[in-house]
């Protein structure tokens, strides 16, 4: 049987932003150095070039698979003994945030924390928009993201998680198993949800995948399908659940313009019933989503600011297209963090 890891032998070249060369070439990098550790010039690596041959738009990296200058002596994590990325070559030991078992009245597993709202992203992109929406509704709100499968996988790749951090409209960053190297780990989105709900406090929760979302160009295998297991977790849990839809108006792929595949889909196969932002403004997109809805879900208008969110510099642009190209995709998310903010003032 061949080897289906593509991995080659090179050495650090520049370190910002990471540059391998391999046999020559001088190729753009990422490493992982929560895992790996640093990674200076002239260090040798051994990466993993998949991703760049195949030409990945959001993945379009070399990814550092060891540092063998310096990443061998590693002494490892304290006391952790909870294994994440388990059974493969990157497995390491992890402390994760969900609750110990508690008395009786929460063995049903409702009723969790305070009835604290999950908004369920369909990509990464739409984090920061709702983010900042939301804090633009309720100033001071305590709102967390939980990372999941989707898209990456790693914590610390996501600029926009540590931007957002960094202005105070995150509260929080769990990363869910699969994903990994949030500032907290959890085996299992409903495992983080209940932390987040109970003992970390939060106020309200988006609920999604890293960036680079995944996919085949199949009705059901792609990284937006995470959204249909996200917001079972949260329904299960007994948590008002929201679903921010992925609209488009430019999309180039015409299964994404007006309401996504993604979407319609995931609102057909959802077991229970979940809220649907839905922007003002927009009345051919309302009726797709009501149509889709039927009487099983519920539609909620909300006013996007689409002028203040490019003014706060936030990132305005997917997957090559600026706001100003496709405003109903930001539209979407900033409808959502406006309606999850207005349930808390």
């Amino acid at each position: 049987m061949s080897a289906r890891l593509k991995l080659r032998r090179g050495v650090v070249a520049a370190e910002d932003p990471l540059t391998v060369e391999i046999d020559g070439e001088r190729r753009p990098a990422w490493a992982d150095e929560t895992l790996l550790g640093e990674m200076r010039v002239g260090d040798e690596v051994v990466v993993n070039v998949a991703a760049l041959d195949l030409d990945l738009g959001s993945g379009g990296f070399d990814v550092v698979h060891v540092n063998l200058t310096r990443g061998l002596s590693a002494s490892g994590a304290g006391r952790e003994h909870v294994i994440k990325l388990n059974y493969t070559s990157l497995q390491h030991p992890v402390e994760p945030v969900e609750l110990p078992l508690r008395p009786s009245n929460h063995e049903s597993g409702k009723g969790v924390g305070r009835g604290m709202p999950v908004l369920v992203l369909p990509l990464h992109g739409h984090l920061a928009p709702a983010a900042w929406a939301a804090a633009q509704a309720s100033p001071g709100l305590k709102l967390g993201y939980i990372q999941t499968a989707g898209g990456a996988l790693p914590g610390s790749l996501s600029r926009d998680v540590a931007e957002l951090r960094e202005r105070g409209l995150l509260c929080d960053h769990v990363t869910a198993a699969p994903a990994y190297g949030g500032k907290h780990e959890a085996l299992g989105a409903a495992g983080a949800l209940d932390a987040a709900a109970d003992a970390r406090g939060w106020d309200a929760a988006l609920l999604g995948p890293g960036p680079g979302i995944i996919g085949s160009d199949t009705r059901l295998g792609h990284g937006g399908m995470a959204a249909l297991d996200n917001a079972h977790a949260a329904l299960a849990l007994g948590l008002p659940t929201l679903l921010s839809p992925r609209l488009s108006e430019s999309d180039p792929r015409e299964r994404h313009r007006g309401v996504s595949h993604h979407t319609l889909t995931i609102l057909e196969l959802l077991l229970g019933g979940v809220g649907v932002p839905v922007p003002a403004g927009h009345a051919d997109t309302a009726s797709q989503l009501a149509k889709a809805a039927g009487d099983r879900h519920k539609l909620y208008e909300a006013q996007p600011d689409l002028a203040g969110y490019v003014a706060s510099g936030l990132p305005a642009r997917t997957m090559g297209r600026d706001i100003d190209d496709d405003a109903l995709f930001f539209a979407a998310p900033l409808a959502a963090g406006a309606h999850v903010g207005s349930t808390l003032t």
